[in-house]
């Protein structure tokens, strides 16, 4: 039969113990330090919620009997920062989607069109022809790289550079030139 005096109990049962009751009763004041660090309701309540879920099941490294609130803090620090290096990932490789159309990932069905404007068109006559005809089968007419590899009679990963450098000269070429401006 076990005893529950405070002997009897290891070091991590008494810090998973303390970190427990400090994260109900601190919970308002993470929340707080979040508002703060956040400026967003929804935002806070997600960095004290992963806060929680962080000090739970790291309450082992939690030295019992040290100031669970300095180390709750840190861990609501490392949290927001985390979060902080994530967003800002995601936000450089939207921007580089939407600028570089090198890293265009998938289509939606069939292209919208297949007609270009007189630019668009200029560019793409523009092109060499092995450029030209990767980049008119798989984004004008939308084959797929195999089908489109078949048709050319040439390996995939051919396809796969031919397109990517077609597109880039596109681009090159699409994108206004600064002296224009």
């Amino acid at each position: 039969m076990r005893n529950n005096t405070p002997s009897s109990t290891s070091p991590t049962d008494r810090s998973r113990e303390e970190v427990r009751d400090a994260l109900v009763t601190l919970r308002p004041t993470l929340y707080h330090r979040a508002l703060r660090l956040t400026r967003n309701r929804e935002q806070a309540e997600d960095v004290v919620h992963d806060t929680m879920v962080r000090a739970l099941r790291f309450a082992h490294q939690y030295q019992a009997g040290t100031n669970v609130k300095a180390w709750l803090n840190q861990v609501l620090k490392s949290v927001f920062l985390t979060e902080c290096r994530r967003r800002g990932r995601q936000r450089r490789a939207y921007n580089t989607m939407r600028i570089d159309p090198c890293t265009w990932l998938s289509k939606d069905g069939l292209p919208a069109m297949t007609n270009l404007s007189r630019g668009p068109r200029r560019a793409m006559d523009n092109l060499p022809p092995c450029y030209r005809s990767a980049v008119n089968l798989i984004d004008l007419h939308g084959m797929s790289y195999r089908d489109a590899a078949a048709r050319l009679g040439v390996p995939l990963g051919t396809v796969m550079s031919r397109l990517h450098r077609g597109r880039k000269q596109l681009a090159a070429e699409l994108l206004p030139s600064p002296l224009a401006a």
